[in-house]
C-alpha cells in the first residue's frame, strides 16, 4: 500500500482544488441553493432536469424522501405511494429547515457537480488514509495527518448541509472556504513529508518571517473577499439585475480589500526580489508572482468591467492556488531543511 500512498495524496489536493472550482463556479452563478435539501438533491441521487419532476401530479409514484414544490413550499414524501386525483396532505411533511422553494436546473446541476466533485475528493482522501496504515511503524505522523484530513472532509462535508439550511449565511460561507484551505494545507504537508528530498538551501531569517507574513496577508484577504461577494450576492437578491451597479455604493469591507491587495503585492515583490538578490533557490515565487497578477488582474476586471464571464471564479480559484503554493514555500523554508550556509541580512 505505500507506493499508493504518494500517489493518492497528490489526486487528493488536485481533486480538493477541484471542489474549490466548482464552488467557485456556484457563487459566479448564484446555485448555492439550487439543492434545497442535503445531501440529496430534492430527494434524489441523480437530481431533477425539469420542474415537472418535482411537482405534483395526479396518478404519480413518489418514493419516500422526494421533495416537491407545493404552494410556494416544500414538502417531502413520507413513504412511497402513488397519488389520486386529489392532493392529499397527509402523505407529506413540510419541510422546516428553511422556506425557500425554487427550483432552477442550471442553478440545481451546477450545485449537484459542486457536491459530487466533494464526493469524489472524499472517497479519495478515505482511500489514502487507509494506505497510510503502512508508514504505521516508520511515520506515525503520516497516519495522523491522513485520518486527519478525512475527519476534516466529513466536517466541511457538514458545514456546506449548514450553508444550504441557512440560505448561505454569510459567516458559515466564510468558514466553509477558509475550511477548503485548512484541508489543502494539511494534504500539501502530508505530500511534503511523503516526498522529502532534501534540498541544499541558504537560511536567510527575514525572508522565512516574511513567508508567514504573506500566507497570512493571503488568508485574511480570502476572508475580506468572501465579505465583498456576499454584499454582491445581497444586491443581486434585492433584485439589481445590472452588474454595472453592484459595486455601485461598495460597503467597507470593500475598500479595505481594495486597499489590502497593494499589501499583499509589496509584501510578496519582497519575496521574489529578495529570493533572487541572495540566490536563495525559492523558484516556486515565480508561481506566487504569476497567481497574484492573476489575482489583481481578475479583481481590477471585476470592478472596472463590471463583472466579465468567469472573473469572479479566475479569482477565487487563484487566491487558493497562491494560498497553497505559499503554504509549501512556507514548508520549504522550515529549518529543518536548510544546510548550514547562512545569509547576510
Amino acid at each position: 500500500m505505500k507506493q499508493y500512498f504518494l500517489p493518492l495524496a497528490k489526486t487528493s489536493l488536485i481533486l480538493v482544488y477541484v471542489v474549490i472550482f466548482a464552488g467557485a463556479l456556484v457563487r459566479m452563478t448564484g446555485s448555492g441553493m439550487g439543492c434545497p435539501d442535503w445531501p440529496k438533491c430534492f430527494g434524489y441521487y441523480i437530481p431533477p432536469t425539469d420542474v415537472s419532476e418535482i411537482l405534483w401530479q395526479p396518478e404519480h409514484e413518489f418514493k419516500k424522501g422526494q421533495v416537491i414544490i407545493h404552494d410556494e413550499s416544500l414538502w417531502v414524501a413520507k413513504q412511497d405511494f402513488v397519488t389520486t386525483d386529489v392532493y392529499q396532505e397527509e402523505n407529506w411533511t413540510k419541510y422546516t429547515k428553511h422556506d425557500y422553494a425554487t427550483f432552477n436546473a442550471k442553478h440545481t446541476w451546477t450545485e449537484y457537480l459542486n457536491r459530487l466533485s466533494g464526493a469524489i475528493a472524499g472517497v479519495a482522501c478515505l482511500f489514502m488514509a487507509v494506505c497510510s496504515f503502512a508508514f504505521w511503524r516508520t511515520q506515525k505522523k503520516l497516519v495522523g495527518l491522513s485520518w486527519l484530513v478525512v475527519f476534516l472532509m466529513g466536517f466541511q462535508a457538514w458545514l456546506g448541509a449548514t450553508v444550504v439550511f441557512s440560505v448561505l449565511n454569510p459567516v458559515k460561507i466564510t468558514v466553509h472556504m477558509v475550511m477548503a484551505l485548512v484541508i489543502v494545507a494539511v494534504l500539501i504537508y502530508i505530500v511534503r513529508i511523503a516526498s522529502l528530498k532534501k534540498e541544499p538551501r541558504k537560511h536567510d531569517s527575514k525572508f522565512s518571517i516574511f513567508l508567514y507574513i504573506a500566507l497570512l496577508l493571503t488568508l485574511i484577504q480570502v476572508v475580506l473577499g468572501t465579505q465583498v461577494r456576499q454584499f454582491v450576492d445581497e444586491q443581486v437578491r434585492a433584485g439589481i439585475g445590472n452588474e454595472y451597479l453592484w459595486l455601485n455604493d461598495p460597503t467597507f469591507e470593500f475598500y479595505i480589500h481594495r486597499t489590502f491587495s497593494f499589501v499583499v503585492v509589496f509584501v510578496n515583490l519582497f519575496l521574489f526580489l529578495r529570493n533572487k538578490r541572495k540566490e536563495l533557490g525559492y523558484s516556486k515565487l515565480n508561481w506566487v508572482m504569476l497567481l497574484l497578477a492573476l489575482e489583481v488582474g481578475s479583481g481590477i476586471a471585476m470592478y472596472y468591467w463590471h463583472f466579465p464571464f468567469g472573473g469572479q471564479t479566475l479569482h477565487l480559484v487563484a487566491a487558493s492556488l497562491l494560498f497553497g503554493v505559499q503554504f509549501y514555500l512556507v514548508l520549504e523554508a522550515q529549518k529543518t531543511y536548510f544546510t548550514t550556509t547562512k545569509t547576510k541580512s
